[in-house]
């Protein structure tokens, strides 16, 4: 794996404050991300990293606002960002790290000025004061409003935005936020006070609410954890055609992203009723060996090329 400052110099990078720019949102996203940006700087081409990495920081600036203190410090204080940073992206100048290594990955990448617009119109109306959704075509909409365009701040520099790569892609992050709503279902309900679950489909196994909150086992929850989970095994099972979509040098990471939610999802499948109490324990020695497979199919297919 190439030193941080080669993958800089391949990525065409070379202006210091800008290095300086980007390493910043390295070592944010190597402390917070630890997991993602690993797999990352292993299965991409560098001259790719930098980019995925100034996205990547970008949403998680972007999602900490949503996120943090009362709904109206969090409503106030995402209008200024999304103020900030079309401001940056009308003059191409700002005072924000994030936002000057975010502008010259938008020189790079032309489409992503658009990417980043359908993510500021989407994450205040879906984000800020949510808590549930009554019915399966709300969770819906949100994946539409709001998974997929962050999503695709990434999933848009690995690929040309063709509609079956975005159609895939929407399966691929419906079926991930699906995993992430059921895994964290103790979680989101104790600290946030929020249920990713929809409300029909707790009435329609004779769940409530306060039967999660309160972790009350019964047939019904353990039902509707299992049909959770199928569906979302249906979404990753579907998204196995992802990577054919996906120019060759960023397959890898795409393969590797895949196999490690189908790792997480038989982790949740198999913690059951336990998920009422925590999330599902990640097996972090299968999730390794994804990555080393994957790793070495990327060398190997570099030595064939040269």
């Amino acid at each position: 794996m190439a030193t941080w400052q080669r993958v800089l110099d391949r990525a065409g990078i070379t202006a210091p404050a800008l290095r300086e720019d980007y390493t910043l949102q390295r070592r944010l996203i190597a402390e917070f991300e630890r997991a993602p940006y690993l797999a990352v700087r292993l299965l991409l081409p560098d001259s790719v990293v930098p980019h995925v990495v100034a996205a990547t920081a970008f949403m998680h600036h972007s999602d900490n606002i949503l996120d943090q203190g009362s709904p109206a410090d969090r409503a106030a204080a995402f209008t200024d960002w999304e103020k900030a940073v079309r401001t940056a992206l009308e003059t191409g100048t700002s005072d924000s790290p994030v936002l000057r290594a975010l502008l010259n990955t938008a020189q790079a990448y032309p489409q992503l000025p658009g990417d980043i617009e359908g993510y500021l119109t989407g994450a205040a109306p879906h984000e800020l004061n949510f808590h549930g959704f009554a019915t399966e075509d709300d969770f819906q909409t949100y994946v539409d409003g709001y998974s997929l365009p962050a999503f695709m701040l990434v999933a848009g520099l690995l690929a040309p935005a063709e509609p079956q790569y975005r159609s895939l892609a929407r399966t691929f992050i419906e079926a991930w936020q699906r995993l992430d709503f059921l895994d964290d279902l103790a979680e989101d309900l104790h600290r946030d006070s929020r249920l990713g679950l929809p409300a029909d489909a707790l009435a329609r196994h004779g769940v409530t609410r306060s039967d999660l909150e309160a972790a009350r086992p019964s047939d019904g929850v353990r039902e509707l954890i299992r049909e959770t989970a199928a569906l979302v095994g249906d979404g990753l099972r579907a998204s196995r055609s992802l990577p054919g979509l996906v120019p060759a040098p960023n397959r890898p990471l795409i393969r590797a992203l895949i196999a490690l939610q189908e790792i997480r999802l038989r982790a949740v499948e198999k913690s059951g009723l336990a998920l009422l109490h925590g999330s599902a324990r990640l097996p972090v020695v299968r999730a390794l060996r994804v990555l080393a497979r994957e790793y070495a199919g990327r060398r190997r297919g570099r030595r064939q090329l040269v």
